[in-house]
């Protein structure tokens, strides 16, 4: 088994923008020390699993480091708003039919 530390704090590769986005990203997988750790015991070979903790650890940074897409709010449509108001419409009508029955009217 192969382990490898990144300590975001002490990089000379990533700015200060780039530190406080990971920081804040990778919260869960940084450890009290603040190193990032990363294992991999996938290879027979030490080499085999050097390299797959390498590329483990860019998928990590180069994931926490990529933008998220904004999302765009929609309008529901015409056809589920028409869906939406049957569907209750319908449950209305059951709930009706399981009322008592008033005996003077």
């Amino acid at each position: 088994m192969v382990e490898g530390y990144f300590s975001i704090r002490e990089s000379s590769l990533l700015t200060p923008g780039q530190k406080g986005i990971l920081e804040r990203k990778l919260a869960g997988k940084i450890q009290a020390d603040g190193f990032i750790k990363v294992r991999s015991q996938v290879f027979r070979s030490q080499l085999g699993n050097k390299e797959e903790v390498i590329r483990k650890m860019n998928e990590l940074i180069a994931g926490g480091l990529k933008r998220e897409k904004k999302r765009v709010a929609t309008k529901p449509t015409a056809a589920s708003k028409e869906r939406r108001m049957e569907g209750k419409k319908r449950k209305s009508e059951t709930k009706e039919g399981r009322r008592r029955i008033d005996p003077r009217s």
